[in-house]
């Protein structure tokens, strides 16, 4: 820091906007935790507005196009038939997958087994702390069948129900409709949302907007991109080396990844993996065990030295315990809102503390 610097004293002034600020946070916060079901519909389309704009961005260019309903529109085609193939591509394959696994497991509670350098002692505390049979039974493909089963039946009755059938489909009528309508206004509405603050204030508020629009774009956008990357390098890499659950456990690697580094906490489920496919297939436990920490080691490699460079660039975001104590935070205050809300409130409150608490300023340094 530097060594003029010196905090701005605590007056009575002062004191008391910190103490209306705080006073005024708590009553939104308690006004969006009982306007919650309005909001999440809105909140929710503004998010998937969000992903989406750069894909509108590009239709234009490539199309060569200067008003927004032709490329928003092709957006969300793209966006469907994407979502469509993902679907039809991996959901049998998936379904194969679990029964192939339900069947590993089964072999596995009923071997014995014994793997050099690790004690006896492991495998009987998974088998008690673990129940393998109902594992098994979730993953057969009875349960799938029934799963499919019971969901058309309850899609069947919810259509045979008029007031579920106007609700629900109202429900999402309003999300498409926000998420529309939004895509068609976004540059208006980014700029009317500037135009509301008062002139005098308009420095500092674009400031604490910037940095909510850095973390946006890093965080929802650019972690986005890299997790899905991720996701699928696992993937593949699991694919190749025959792990069982390869391709599920790959793409979930990727899904803990849009909180960095929360990857690693599936590395015992990695190791359960090995074991069951040493006892099903025959396969050495170590060799299985290796090739696997060898795909966590080249994608993190992949990662950190190539896609966190040049898609997140040398800017830093918020530390990864930080995005893990807001989102549990907002969690739990607002539940599914307050995980889609809880980066761009951390951000700001951060902002507002160097801003207004510590006093900060942009040529300060840290």
């Amino acid at each position: 820091m530097d060594k003029n610097y010196e905090p701005r004293p605590f007056t009575f002034d002062r004191t008391v906007r910190i103490i209306f600020t705080v006073v005024t946070l708590v009553a939104v916060l308690m006004l969006l935790n009982i306007l919650k079901g309005v909001l999440l519909p809105f909140l929710v389309a503004c998010l998937i507005a969000y992903m989406l704009e750069p894909l509108v961005q590009w239709n234009m260019k490539i199309f060569r196009l200067h008003r927004r309903l032709v490329p928003v529109m092709l957006t969300l085609l793209e966006s469907c038939l994407a979502v469509g193939t993902l679907c039809i591509i991996f959901v049998p394959y998936i379904i194969n997958e679990s029964t192939e696994m339900a069947d590993m497991i089964k072999e596995y509670t009923t071997s014995q087994i014994h793997i050099p350098f690790i004690s006896d002692e492991i495998h009987k505390f998974l088998r008690e702390n673990i129940d393998f049979n109902e594992v098994s039974r979730l993953l057969s493909r009875n349960e799938w069948q029934q799963l499919i089963k019971s969901t058309v039946s309850s899609s069947w009755k919810f259509l045979n129900s008029g007031l579920a059938l106007l609700a629900g489909a109202f429900s999402w009528l309003i999300v498409v409709l926000y998420v529309i309508f939004i895509m068609l206004d976004y540059d208006r509405l980014m700029l009317s949302f500037r135009q509301l603050v008062p002139h005098r204030h308009r420095k500092r508020v674009f400031r604490v907007f910037d940095d909510i629009k850095n973390a946006m774009n890093r965080y929802f956008r650019g972690q986005f991109l890299i997790a899905s990357l991720v996701g699928v390098m696992f993937a593949i890499g699991f694919l190749i080396i025959g792990l069982p659950m390869g391709v599920v456990l790959g793409l979930f690697i990727g899904i803990l990844n849009l909180v960095p580094y929360l990857q690693l906490i599936s590395l015992p489920m990695t190791a359960i993996l090995c074991i069951v496919s040493t006892v099903s297939t025959g396969t050495d436990f170590w060799v299985i065990f290796w090739e696997s920490m060898a795909v966590y080691i080249i994608v993190q490699c992949i990662q950190d030295l190539v896609l966190t460079p040049r898609i997140m660039g040398k800017v830093m975001g918020l530390n990864p315990a930080i995005i893990l104590l807001s989102l549990s935070v907002w969690g739990c205050l607002l539940g599914f809102m307050g995980l889609i809300i809880a980066l761009p409130l951390t951000t700001l409150l951060l902002s507002y503390y160097d801003m207004y608490i510590i006093g900060k300023s942009e040529g300060d340094n840290p």
